[in-house]
């Protein structure tokens, strides 16, 4: 008389509840009590900062060069003037970060969308093309991440200023743009620095789709157009928005590349520039200084918080198959 000894499909369960696969085990451990508590202690002491930066922003100048932001639940003083000041304020020292608002949006979002486009693009004719030296041109393109952007300053620099020059013929002239021009050089720098990464993430997403599918629009008559359209795209939305929200932070918190490529004039310059004006001119002035920078993150925290159920599908695009 045998007994029949019960079989454990690859990627379930064992009888006792234990899962076969690492993948498995991480994830009941990170689903424990344990993990739920110790993340929401982390998420209670990171947003403390947050929090209290808003608390101050509404709190009036004596009372915030005085007393500490706990104090304002025994003595509860708000008010909306700080950031009247700060956005609307006719004065140079009020910080007017109106203006500086649009023109970090008007500098962050093509910044986020041009790269977007281009890398979609490029990764897909790397993963689904096949052409001489596609490895190599993949190989290379990865390499270009660990270009330093200090280093590339100068070069785009001299390339906007003087154009390009070759035996004597000029191939490319010189940009001369000014005022909201000199945008296109934020934009072009920024697009730059960002497709590396960005081809880099959506290849390993883009290349682990299941191959029958292509083949299937391939026999259907579907042209490469067409499959990167109505196939590619819809699939690899969260990949889209892991590096739209980590481009979107990158530019939008960027001092560096938007000084030197837009300047900081009151027609071109973005928030951080006009923040970092702040902190250092007008430093004693905290009502405002807080006011300013609670303005700078809330845009980013929309974003977040608006594609951030895509955010942990796209930072393991690749990673895993299956």
């Amino acid at each position: 008389m045998t007994t029949a000894t019960p079989t454990v499909a690859a990627g379930t369960q064992k009888t006792d509840g234990t899962p076969t696969t690492t993948s498995g085990r991480v994830r009941k451990r990170l689903n424990s009590r344990t993990a739920t508590l110790v993340s929401i202690v982390i998420a209670v002491v990171w947003t403390i900062p947050t929090f209290g930066l808003l608390v101050s922003s509404l709190r009036p100048e004596d009372e915030i060069k005085t007393t500490g932001w706990w104090t304002a639940f025994t003595n509860p003083q708000f008010t909306f003037e700080n950031y009247e000041q700060v956005l609307f304020g006719r004065s140079a020292s009020s910080g007017q970060l109106a203006g500086s608002f649009i023109n970090s949006l008007a500098i962050t979002i093509p910044s986020v969308l041009f790269p977007l486009a281009f890398a979609c693009l490029a990764a897909y004719a790397l993963a689904w093309i096949n052409f001489r030296g596609r490895d190599w041109v993949y190989i290379a393109i990865f390499a270009l991440q660990i270009v330093p952007l200090q280093m590339a300053l100068v070069p785009l620099l001299k390339f906007f200023s003087t154009g390009v020059t070759l035996g004597g013929v000029t191939l490319m002239p010189a940009w001369d743009l000014v005022d909201e021009q000199k945008f296109a050089q934020v934009w072009f720098a920024h697009t730059c620095f960002a497709l590396p990464f960005a081809v880099f993430l959506l290849h390993n997403f883009i290349s682990q789709l299941p191959s029958d599918l292509m083949e299937a629009a391939r026999v259907d008559g579907a042209t490469h157009p067409k499959i990167f359209r109505t196939i590619v795209l819809p699939l690899i939305t969260p990949a889209l928005a892991a590096f739209g929200i980590f481009q979107f932070l990158w530019v939008w918190n960027d001092l560096l590349v938007a000084l030197i490529f837009a300047g900081g004039s009151n027609e071109t310059a973005p928030l951080t520039v006009r923040l970092a004006e702040m902190a250092g001119t007008r430093g004693n002035e905290w009502q405002r200084l807080t006011a300013g920078a609670f303005v700078s993150i809330v845009v980013p925290l929309i974003v977040f918080l608006s594609l951030q159920r895509f955010f942990v599908r796209g930072l393991l695009a690749g990673s895993v198959k299956g």
